[in-house]
């Protein structure tokens, strides 16, 4: 497994992370095969929220990998808070209780990356800025980051913040590319041409802030995978088609398609099948060719001017 650095950090990882949502409805000891599988792969990035199963999540991997001294260096470990009830919420207070929440749960003494979930409105930066100093220099948070964020939110926020946000999770994949598809559509009439999200893939790129793709085989927000739908049926000829030129699986284009970006972009898989997700590791030694890459972009649906 080729790595990656994210963002201006020291931190080197695995080109793809392991998004442990759905580890809550795994055993102990199913979480253990799957995390063991991942480490084979060289997957060494475990993405996890404190809502993910409303915790359970990170309490099961906390019990199934055992952490040593040794081990714990070996691993990345990120998860995310910020998400409550009915609200978000990007106090002081609930980002270090939930960061002691999730280090309890994890059983670790640091977290190597803390993101901020989806978008608080009443954020007060400063207030998260106070945040992140506290748990930074107690050392239980080495790196900090957000989710689902503009480039204005980002900037609001870096204005108070000691050091770089390095992490920007978007939701990207074959079939929902909204911070693609505005580049191609420069100044026209069409509904691709509008900027929606502030040009964050640009803006990224620009200050050198890795994008996390999640959700990187579903289509809508977690409708389900378009791998094998049959209401996708052109991108999946396409896939198959360059699979079995490359004997990989089209899971496994998939995830190369992402990765062929030259903005680096780390893809976030949720998967908890091991053979799925050793397939899935193969594409961090596929290399798509630019052809091969707007094939794939148009076969999904997708116009260019």
């Amino acid at each position: 497994m080729k790595t990656i650095k994210l963002g201006k950090s020291r931190l080197e990882t695995s080109k793809i992370a392991l998004g442990c949502m759905r580890m809550n409805e795994l055993t102990r000891v199913e979480a253990s095969g799957v995390i063991v599988n991942a480490l084979e792969n060289g997957i060494d990035l475990f993405d996890h929220a404190d809502i993910y199963g409303d915790g359970h999540s990170e309490a099961i991997f906390g019990d199934a990998i055992n952490l040593s001294d040794d081990r714990r260096e070996t691993i990345k470990l990120q998860t995310k808070c910020g998400i409550r009830d009915g609200f978000f919420d990007f106090s002081k207070e609930h980002i270090i209780e939930s960061v002691e929440g999730s280090l309890r749960r994890l059983k670790t003494d640091y977290i190597d990356t803390l993101l901020l979930h989806r978008p608080d409105t009443l954020m007060e930066p400063e207030e998260v800025a106070e945040a992140f100093a506290i748990l930074q220099g107690s050392g239980k948070v080495r790196y900090f980051g957000v989710s689902n964020q503009n480039p204005l939110q980002m900037e609001l926020l870096q204005k108070y913040l000691k050091d770089d946000l390095i992490v920007n999770q978007l939701q990207l994949s074959l079939v929902h590319t909204p911070m693609i598809d505005a580049g191609f559509n420069v100044n026209m009439h069409n509904d691709p041409a509008v900027v929606r999200d502030g040009g964050v893939l640009e803006y990224c790129r620009l200050n050198d802030i890795t994008i996390q793709a999640w959700s990187p085989f579903q289509h809508g927000m977690i409708e389900g995978p378009f791998i094998g739908n049959p209401d996708f049926p052109q991108v999946n000829r396409k896939l198959e088609e360059m699979a079995e030129e490359k004997r990989v699986s089209p899971t496994t284009m998939a995830i190369a398609w992402i990765l062929r970006h030259p903005a680096t972009i780390q893809p976030v898989v949720g998967t908890m099948n091991q053979e799925r997700l050793t397939q899935i590791a193969k594409a961090s030694d596929v290399q798509l060719t630019r052809k091969e890459w707007y094939e794939l972009y148009r076969a999904a649906g997708n116009e260019l001017p």
